[in-house]
């Protein structure tokens, strides 16, 4: 589907196909063009009418890209991706936008679910100056949006950070381990994604192309700044969710061995009993105890608890326990 958006004489108005005269360079029509789940028609419309570079269009027209931008005879060819959380599979869902900047036009791509593309045609239809400033000015305001976009997902994520910093100090979750390589997942996901944005924008904020004016170039900083705070954050994190691992692992550790110290000392306790008892079973005449027959029971249960006794005398003031 295809959606053209022009301002011509101080309006900005729908249009049901592109003029190949609005591209002619004497032309002052501004133009959008949002291209919304390409198929072939939509592919000839970006070679036949704008003669994008057909290594640009299969790009384009491909599946996910890493964002990168790429100068062309004429035009820009950027990628950036969007980030949306899906609540359903609890991770992150990256969907790319393509952008085709011309000197007077602009063409997105996407797969149809950009939020910020959304809200910037709700923007242009009623407001004629967002088409006005210019092509630049407008993948500006998207790139802008879609950072802005980044904001609560990033949130949400740290906020699910403390709760496993929380689980982890009480060890009263079964399941951290796999909350935390899930987290790990997706915060090597964000770094793949932010990271390249980050270098792309940072190079429309250094004045390398003729398309992107200085007014604009100033506008694109403050992204440029936005990106540099979500890698940041997105290596914050990760180091945090790996101590959170490390400290989980300790704690298992430290519980484990607390485990096994009890059981030793139990079992060392009972083994000068398990002697006894074994001597004192034999059916065979064994010194006696002074008393009657029923008083060696008593006092083989007395020697054994006097044993059992000193022997957690023993490891007590040794600290064993």
């Amino acid at each position: 589907m295809i959606t053209i958006y022009v301002h011509e004489h101080g309006e900005t108005n729908r249009a049901p196909k592109v003029d190949p005269a609005w591209l002619e360079p004497a032309s002052d029509v501004r133009l959008w063009v949002d291209v919304v789940a390409p198929g072939p028609e939509e592919g000839r419309l970006l070679s036949d009418v704008f003669r994008f570079h057909p290594l640009s269009v299969e790009d384009a027209l491909s599946a996910i890209h890493h964002p990168k931008i790429e100068a062309y005879p004429g035009y820009l060819y950027l990628i950036l991706h969007g980030i949306d959380f899906d609540n359903r599979r609890g991770g992150f869902a990256t969907r790319d936008v393509d952008f085709f900047l011309g000197r007077n036009s602009l063409v997105t791509v996407h797969d149809g679910h950009s939020r910020s593309i959304a809200a910037l045609k709700a923007i242009c239809e009623e407001h004629e100056h967002v088409l006005a400033e210019g092509p630049a000015a407008l993948l500006h305001r998207i790139v802008d949006r879609m950072v802005d976009n980044y904001r609560p997902e990033i949130d949400a994520l740290e906020d699910h950070i403390d709760e496993l910093e929380e689980g982890a100090i009480l060890g009263d979750r079964q399941d951290l381990i796999r909350h935390i390589l899930n987290i790990k997942r997706d915060l090597a996901s964000l770094r793949r994604v932010v990271l390249p944005q980050r270098d792309a924008v940072g190079r429309l904020a250094r004045r390398e192309f003729p398309q992107i004016s200085d007014e604009i170039t100033y506008r694109f900083r403050d992204v440029y700044d936005h990106f540099v705070r979500m890698s940041e954050e997105a290596i914050l994190f990760q180091d945090r969710v790996t101590s959170i691992l490390e400290a989980h692992l300790a704690a298992i550790s430290n519980r484990l061995n607390v485990v096994m110290k009890v059981l030793t000392v139990i079992s060392t306790i009972f083994l000068p009993l398990t002697v006894l008892t074994g001597m004192w079973g034999m059916n065979i005449p064994l010194p006696m105890f002074p008393g009657a027959d029923a008083a060696q029971f008593w006092w083989v249960g007395g020697v054994m608890a006097t044993i059992a006794a000193g022997m957690l005398t023993l490891f007590w003031w040794k600290r064993w326990m």
